[in-house]
């Protein structure tokens, strides 16, 4: 193949091409699926096969990428609640407006599942400051009013998450303590864990591993006075995580324990919506992550293998997320190899995804894989994916 790519080439390309033993290394990566071809072999391969450059390299299997817009507009329901502000202050709002409003913030959490924060971020707080001014602006009942509350708890809580994943930790703050505010004005113990909990992981990741550790404290005591496993489960994995991130090895795996056990008992019937994606397979990835930042590789590996290998490849940036902690594990057990080949996996898929957890998550991986940066692999990875500014 590298001998016909030099062949179909005009001399002054020809000129620029490496020397054959080069080509045949990128055919290799290629055809592995590291990285697509680039000009001027495009173009070659077209020349060589006789086939439009345009069809050779579409993917027949893909489907075509959705805006983010299109994504919306197929997960949020139909009107906008805005209309009922319209009118000025003073406009009795019936209970039906919170139900359009759980509604479209449940959209919000399936859009969340394939968009990253970037996208998202302007219709999220759009959404929250329409649920904050429908409280403020209009007249209802005791009863519509805390289901008011609630709502823009829950939109304040995918709005912080957004937020977070875009970068802006402060704006996601400032959201995430709205939210906890009105939830427990509205006395909902459940979505208040939920929201300490979100505010606990960013603090946990971005700022004070510390005072991540009293918020998942605080977050664990509100959610022991619900009955939901998901939301209990939840509050004991932010625990665990934090109290890994301040190497507190002993007590994060006695709240790994903890989380398992209370996932198991209770109906899951009793939980709210927003933890629909809580399952044994997140807390398994917990326990994967914990392992690997406590420095036990080994027993990571199987647990992510294991998970990741029927994940839901349409969420692409927790796919990348899980595959990172992966790579990282693969590279402090030895396997270099091994991480390199999931670590291009997850750099390509981070490449479709703005996201500043991604771009985190990649500088991690790049750093675990240093010391092994005289391998041909490693340094080959390192050419195509340089080392990312650190923004933490």
């Amino acid at each position: 193949m590298a001998k016909r790519l030099m062949e179909v080439a005009n001399e002054e390309t020809r000129r620029s091409l490496p020397l054959r033993e080069s080509i045949v290394r990128n055919i290799g990566n290629w055809e592995a699926g590291k990285h697509e071809p680039k000009d001027p072999y495009r173009v070659l391969y077209a020349h060589a096969f006789g086939i439009a450059e345009d069809r050779l390299f579409s993917d027949p299997y893909k489907r075509p990428r959705r805006t983010p817009e299109e994504i919306l507009a197929r997960v949020l329901p139909e009107g906008d609640p805005k209309a009922l502000l319209t009118t000025g202050t003073g406009r009795r709002i019936s209970m039906g407006a919170v139900t359009d409003l759980s509604a479209r913030v449940h959209g919000l959490r399936l859009a969340d599942d394939v968009l990253a924060g970037g996208d998202l971020i302007e219709p999220a707080f759009r959404e929250l400051d329409t649920a904050v001014r429908l409280y403020r602006e209009t007249v209802h009942t005791e009863e519509v009013g805390r289901s008011l509350l609630v709502s823009v708890g829950e939109f304040a809580q995918i709005a912080g998450w957004v937020a977070s994943d875009a970068g802006r930790h402060e704006q996601a703050a400032q959201a995430y303590r709205l939210g906890i505010n009105a939830t427990r004005e509205a006395g909902d113990a459940a979505l208040e864990s939920y929201l300490l909990g979100s505010l606990a992981y960013q603090i946990t990741n971005t700022g004070d591993p510390g005072e991540g550790v009293q918020l998942a404290h605080a977050t664990l005591k509100t959610a022991e006075r619900h009955p939901s496993p998901g939301v209990r489960a939840l509050a004991w994995d932010r625990l665990a995580w934090a109290h890994t991130r301040v190497g507190e090895a002993q007590a994060a795996m006695k709240a790994l324990g903890q989380a398992a056990t209370a996932f198991a008992v209770g109906s899951r019937d009793a939980d709210p919506p927003y933890v629909y994606w809580v399952n044994t397979g997140e807390l398994q990835i917990m326990e994967a992550r914990v392992y690997t930042e406590l420095g036990r590789p080994l027993r990571a590996v199987p647990l992510l293998v294991d998970v990741l290998g029927r994940y839901d490849a349409s969420h692409t940036r927790e796919l990348a997320l899980y595959l990172s902690w992966l790579a990282v594990a693969l590279a402090d057990g030895g396997e270099p190899e091994e991480a390199v080949r999931v670590a291009w996996r997850m750099l390509n898929l981070s490449g479709e995804v703005v996201s500043d957890r991604l771009a985190r998550r990649s500088r991690v991986i790049l750093e675990h894989l240093q010391p092994y940066r005289d391998l041909p692999e490693v340094r080959e990875l390192f050419a195509h994916h340089p080392m990312p500014p650190n923004n933490r």
